[in-house]
């Protein structure tokens, strides 16, 4: 595959073609990042936090045009792609505020009377493979703090995101920063691999699915390199009894089909107490099924459609092999037409363990609902996972929530709240869902090495 394409998925249209970079090309990139490197990793916080608020002036000022790019690209609706843009803004203010406190010098003083200190010191350059779901925000929550950080990033998006991948850089280029802090690269798969085993990458991070992660993290691993990876999830969204049920339910709602389902920290099995599942479902399901559909510029549409017809595909076989099994379809589970990637919003009840939806990811605007009888056993199902993301919890009593949160196996619990990533929270998984973490003052320190000076 020489060339890389930009379809609509809503449509199916062609927007752009673009051609993938030689070898030769590719080299000259690395080359151009550890030449910036070299001075930018001296370049004063002050000089740093300037053109990192610059960034977030061009995504704020722009974000109609950007957010258009998105939601052409990836079927997005536009009022979330705008959201998007706004959020990736946020993050360059964050760390461009943040970044010189998180990384100066930490005195340590010793028993025996003598001292020492910690520094964290840029790396050099940090590659980042990246999915095509949020196509801006898991690029700028690692480009924001590893720049400010003194690194310099290359970017490897999703190959159904080209447009996106080169307004990224777009906006670092108008922002004034220097040539070669970041750039993104139009390559395949292969070519990735490659990339990782050449000695100017010195780390590299993934989102995306395990498959991809685990290849990535494997040519890393052999190169001795450190790598973070943002996996999949199946967040557990769980229902106690004493919750308020109206605003649990439509909650669940929002936290089910944002981006049409397709988010890592979407809530996607619904664990209820039994004395008011039927309440749940009843508020549930009339919430998703009064959401309007539409095109991906359409203002007024709630979702559009999945970002590529074989996801789409993909899902449905998932949903009908559940359903053979002995799941009971809710609300929708049709198929989708041929060759499109519109699918109709699913809610699936009497999960068998044996089925997809109890054990993979439903990667799309499918909700798995379960039965329990008690708090112990809701913890246990949403235990039950190969993953561990994100969580939601939902009961009034405060006490008992932090209990049952520390019980549950994930990298972030939400008491009565839907998961949401937070410049400001540390945001990573355990199990399947990867490891490292983003975001906050903890992602700035993933990608520095902090180097212990003893002064004796």
């Amino acid at each position: 595959m020489s060339q890389i394409k930009s379809i609509n998925p809503y449509s199916g249209e062609i927007l752009k073609e673009f051609q993938l970079l030689t070898e030769n090309q590719v080299q000259e990139k690395l080359q151009k990042g550890e030449k910036a490197y070299q001075k930018w990793k001296t370049s004063p916080f002050s000089e740093k936090s300037k053109l990192m608020h610059k960034a977030a002036e061009e995504l704020r000022e722009n974000k109609e045009h950007y957010a258009k790019i998105i939601s052409l690209e990836m079927g997005k609706i536009i009022k979330e792609s705008v959201s998007e843009v706004e959020k990736c803004a946020w993050v360059c203010e964050y760390y461009a505020d943040n970044a010189e406190e998180f990384l100066k010098p930490e005195p340590i003083s010793l028993p025996d009377g003598k001292n020492a200190k910690l520094l964290h010191q840029p790396i050099g350059t940090v590659l980042a493979v990246m999915p095509w779901n949020f196509p801006f925000w898991q690029v700028f929550r690692f480009a924001a703090p590893t720049l400010m950080a003194g690194n310099t990033g290359l970017l490897k998006h999703a190959s159904n995101v080209p447009q996106c991948a080169l307004a990224i850089e777009e906006v670092f280029t108008k922002a004034g920063f220097p040539e070669g802090v970041f750039q993104s690269l139009l390559i395949d798969s292969k070519t990735t691999t490659a990339i990782i085993e050449n000695p100017i990458i010195k780390a590299v991070t993934l989102t995306g699915s395990e498959k991809a992660g685990a290849a990535v993290a494997s040519a890393a691993g052999k190169h001795i390199k450190k790598s973070l990876l943002e996996l999949g999830g199946s967040d557990p969204f769980i229902i106690l009894e004493d919750a308020d049920i109206e605003e649990a339910s439509k909650t669940a709602a929002k936290a089910r089909m944002i981006n049409f389902g397709q988010s890592c920290i979407a809530a996607k099995r619904f664990i209820i107490q039994d004395t008011v599942y039927d309440q749940f479902l009843e508020i549930f399901s009339n919430e998703i099924k009064n959401l309007k559909a539409g095109e991906p510029l359409d203002e007024n549409a709630d979702y559009a459609c999945m970002a590529r017809p074989d996801l789409a595909q993909e899902l449905y076989e998932q949903i009908q092999e559940s359903v053979d099994k002995g799941a009971k379809v809710l609300l929708g589970g049709k198929a989708p037409e041929k060759g499109s990637a519109k699918i109709s919003p699913t809610i699936l009840t009497d999960i068998p363990k044996d089925s997809p939806a109890y054990s993979e990811e439903l990667f799309g605007p499918v909700a798995i609902v379960f039965r329990v009888k008690s708090a112990d056993e809701a913890i246990q199902i949403a235990n039950d996972s190969e993953f561990g993301l994100g969580s939601s919890l939902w009961t009034k009593n405060q006490e008992k929530a932090e209990a049952l949160a520390s019980r549950i196996e994930s990298g972030a619990v939400f008491i009565n709240s839907l998961v949401a990533s937070n410049p400001h929270l540390p945001f990573g998984g355990i199990k399947k869902s990867g490891y490292g973490r983003e975001l906050s003052r903890h992602g700035i320190l993933e990608f520095v090495n902090t180097k212990t000076v003893y002064l004796g």
